[in-house]
């Protein structure tokens, strides 16, 4: 059936005249001649905006007229305050402005480019900053920025490098090039903050190895999307490819082989946390147990659970064994390393799909169970075992996420515990998790790694979402701090996880970013299209989402 539709739509489009509206008819329609029936027809394509902001700032207002803005004269400078962070901003953004990323691929002529012309032009931006920089980015940071463009010139006023960085985003967006190759910048006034505090991208490298270039490729496109956490859930059941310095052969049995080729060093780990420090993103580590452990259990003695069958082991073994001493000492060790490598407040936790299924086939589990008065209710020893970890990320004084089974399994948690929701039914979800007082983040919405149908036009599902659309009072939806797009690494690789997840996860990006307001996909659509187009130029590769169209600069290898 779905074949006899695409075909429809072919010969739709192709022979007859007629134009096909798909999705939710945001395709909007540009009149172009070309030979038909009637001398003329229209066909859809994707008017992209020119000069729009992505995500939407929360107060924009600009006048339509132009000023002229050339590489040979335009300069960045500061008042006040200044740092790294905003010193290598700077250099940054005037390749991207004006050259387009550094290393991209595609190839620019400055012979096309037209540098005069007009008399108006913008001789740079000034950045007020009016407190000291930031070491690092945390949940409590401040993002808000005010940003003015007029013919006296460009400033941008900020009390945070992190506004700092977000607004010099904005102001790289609104500066586009015309047909004829002229840098222009349309007089614009922006006060602009993130709804949400945390935005975030979770990218699973354990069931393929990502490399570290597409990792940092990543965290550029979440800058340009404004997302500022990088959830990086690095190991899992098929492979460990962490590098630890307590338990180096973790990695060497853990890790797809050979090793050193699918795991990653104290020094790239570093360099990852650095490139997403100089964008204002976060790098919150995830090490998922008790369960998703198996390749924990390669290296590690007596971890993991034995299972049982008929009475006897067979061989294959469970989630990490609770009962034992042995495991939590080995807890204490293992995660001392990861809060001196990672240096964000938060680690990821897991808890989430513990079967039960080995521990209830093991005889030892079923003494200690009934030692410890558990009787036969296993989620008393899976909170047993949570509990029993979160008093070591206490005594390390580090704050933690768990997923919602942990909350949903009645665990003995904290108060300052987050709770990440990402299981169906999430907006009854979310009002048990905020009723018990307890901060969230949702992921349920935005699993990105399913598989794309692009007649459905995913993006404007996504898009659609709203984080606080749950029953609950505006004190239990404050308690809601944002969410995350995920991309799990089942089929995905260095091939092709960039072009899954960019555009589409531009448009959580937004939802997370802009006023609840923003909901029109009409309007979002040209918009996001040249975003995409944006990011395309940047070198990130970034595949078409909002139906036909073209970009000033494709995407070449």
């Amino acid at each position: 059936m779905r074949n006899s539709v695409v075909i429809a739509i072919l010969l739709c489009s192709v022979v007859f005249d007629c134009v096909v509206a798909v999705g939710d008819d945001v395709t909007r329609q540009v009149s172009e001649d070309f030979p038909g029936e009637n001398g003329r027809f229209t066909r859809p394509t994707v008017v992209r905006t020119s000069g729009s902001p992505w995500p939407l700032p929360q107060q924009m207002a600009s006048n339509g007229s132009q000023l002229v803005v050339r590489s040979l004269t335009f300069e960045f400078s500061y008042s006040m305050y200044s740092c790294d962070i905003l010193q290598n901003a700077f250099q940054r953004y005037h390749k991207l402005i004006f050259d387009g990323k550094a290393d991209t691929k595609l190839r620019f002529s400055s012979a096309r480019r037209k540098e005069s012309g007009t008399s108006k032009e913008l001789g740079g931006l000034l950045v007020k900053l009016d407190q000291p920089c930031e070491d690092l980015p945390g949940l409590e940071s401040n993002e808000s920025y005010s940003l003015d463009v007029n013919n006296s010139g460009a400033v941008l006023s900020t009390s945070s490098i992190w506004g700092a960085l977000r607004g010099l985003e904005t102001f790289s967006q609104l500066v586009y090039e015309t047909e004829d190759g002229q840098k222009v910048i349309n007089m614009t006034s922006i006060t602009d903050w993130p709804r949400f505090q945390y935005r975030g991208i979770l990218l699973d490298t354990s069931r393929h190895f990502i490399t570290v270039p597409v990792i940092l490729q990543n965290l550029d496109a979440m800058a340009y999307n404004k997302f500022n956490v990088f959830h990086w859930h690095i190991v899992d059941d098929q492979s460990f490819p962490y590098q630890s310095r307590a338990f180096p052969d973790m990695h060497t049995k853990g890790a797809f082989k050979p090793a050193y080729r699918h795991s990653y060093t104290q020094g790239e780990i570093a360099l990852i946390i650095e490139y997403g420090r100089q964008r204002g993103i976060r790098v919150v580590a995830e090490f998922d147990t008790p369960g998703h452990s198996q390749s924990w259990g390669l290296s590690q003695e007596d971890l993991l659970t034995p299972c049982y069958s008929g009475g006897k082991p067979d061989g294959t073994f469970g989630p990490i064994n609770p009962m034992l001493n042995s495991t939590y000492d080995f807890l204490k060790k293992f995660f001392a390393e990861i809060v001196s490598v990672f240096p964000d407040h938060y680690v990821h936790l897991g808890g989430d799909e513990v079967s039960f299924n080995c521990w209830k086939s093991n005889p030892d589990i079923t003494v200690f169970m009934q030692q410890m008065g558990f009787g036969d209710d296993y989620s008393k020893l899976e909170s047993y075992y949570i509990g029993k970890l979160l008093e070591i990320m206490q005594t390390l004084k580090a704050g933690y996420i768990v997923w919602q089974e942990v909350f949903d399994n009645k665990v003995q948690v904290e108060p300052d515990t987050l709770i990440h929701v990402w299981k169906g039914g999430y907006q009854d979800e979310l009002g048990s998790v905020t009723k018990a007082g307890h901060q969230t983040i949702l992921s349920s919405p935005w699993y990105l790694n399913y598989v794309k149908d692009p007649y459905n036009q995913d993006w404007q599902n996504y898009y659609k979402v709203d984080p606080q659309n749950f029953s609950g009072t505006q004190q239990q939806k404050d308690l809601v701090l944002g969410g995350e797009a995920c991309m799990w690494a089942e089929y995905v690789d260095g091939t092709n996880v960039i072009e899954r997840l960019w555009p589409l996860s531009g448009t959580v990006g937004e939802r997370l970013w802009s006023a609840a307001d923003v909901t029109d996909v009409k309007t979002a659509g040209p918009r996001l299209a040249e975003q995409r187009c944006r990011m395309v130029r940047r070198g990130i590769q970034a595949e078409p989402v909002t139906g036909p169209g073209y970009c000033l600069y494709e995407y070449s290898p």
